[in-house]
């Protein structure tokens, strides 16, 4: 079957240039290969197409007739083609991004200038802290913070944001502030926990350049970011949040930053797709958008 669409592309692009010697160029191959291509079809077909020379071509009655299909197919295959490269060379279509509920929001301001400038390109976004399964789910790339468990789907790292310990004015009136490593034992936590249940530990820098470990017991554990500083904001305990995640809480009096001398390790920022290879426009596009945000946006750093 496939060498018989091949040959009706050959006859179409015979009738379309007029002879077998231009033919031949179109196809960029030789004139006899075209002339057996041919009569390769005609055996097959039962009945003769053309009566020809190597300058001149001339249509029977059944092969005007049959020449029409074949020229119909070679244009749909060429249209399919072209949309293809559209595709490829220009962002359009639905984009479909998955992204964890505590930064989402930086999601449509990060595409919004692409969205703009493109208008045949829609955004969908999938809000969800597990890992999706991105085939099933049809998801074009991910948006993924701090270590990625292991999988088969391709990560880039687009860039890194900065982490600070925070808590809420009513804890601090009730606890006190703490002012150094020792200090944090003695106050309860509100921590992430991962699938596996497991909470990591704290990895401070002090104002001398001294790491110390500080293993976190939580009183209160969320695997949301977003519930994590929501229960933070209600006066549970001390958490670890990104500042460009809570700077609107901040301004707002609902947390304060502690330790501000001291740092924490920061928190990569990947994006993850199906496939490394021939990526359609839309993902392109949007992984260097992204790729911008993350490394401009306030508490993100390039990597």
């Amino acid at each position: 079957m496939l060498d018989q669409l091949r040959r009706m592309a050959v006859l179409a692009t015979v009738v379309e240039q007029g002879s077998l010697v231009a033919a031949a160029r179109q196809l960029q191959t030789t004139t006899s290969a075209v002339s057996q291509q041919l009569r390769a079809l005609e055996r097959d077909m039962g009945v003769t197409l053309l009566h020809r020379s190597t300058r001149r071509i001339g249509l029977t009655p059944a092969g005007e007739r049959f020449v029409q299909g074949c020229q119909a197919m070679l244009a749909a295959a060429r249209e399919a083609q072209s949309q293809l490269h559209h595709l490829r060379d220009a962002p359009e279509g639905e984009l479909r991004i998955s992204a964890p509920v505590g930064s989402a929001r930086q999601i449509g301001p990060a595409l919004a200038p692409l969205l703009t400038a493109h208008p045949g390109l829609s955004l969908y976004l999938e809000v969800d802290d597990r890992f999706t399964d991105l085939v099933a789910q049809r998801i074009d790339l991910a948006v993924r913070f701090g270590r990625l468990p292991d999988s088969h789907w391709v990560a880039q790292r687009i860039g890194q944001k900065t982490i600070g310990l925070y808590a809420a004015p009513s804890y601090l009136a009730r606890r006190g502030v703490p002012t150094s490593m020792s200090d944090l034992t003695q106050h309860d936590w509100v921590a992430l926990r991962s699938d596996t249940g497991a909470v990591r530990g704290l990895v401070l820098r002090g104002p001398d350049g001294q790491e110390d470990l500080l293993r976190v017991e939580p009183r209160a554990s969320s695997n949301n970011q977003l519930s994590l500083q929501q229960m933070c904001e209600a006066g549970l305990g001390l958490a670890m949040l990104s500042p460009d995640d809570v700077d609107e809480s901040q301004a707002q009096g609902r947390l304060l930053p502690l330790l501000q001398g001291w740092s924490l390790p920061t928190l990569p920022v990947h994006v993850m797709t199906p496939q490394r290879d021939a990526q359609p426009a839309k993902v392109r596009y949007a992984i260097e958008a992204l790729r911008m945000a993350f490394s401009g946006v306030a508490g993100t750093a390039a990597r």
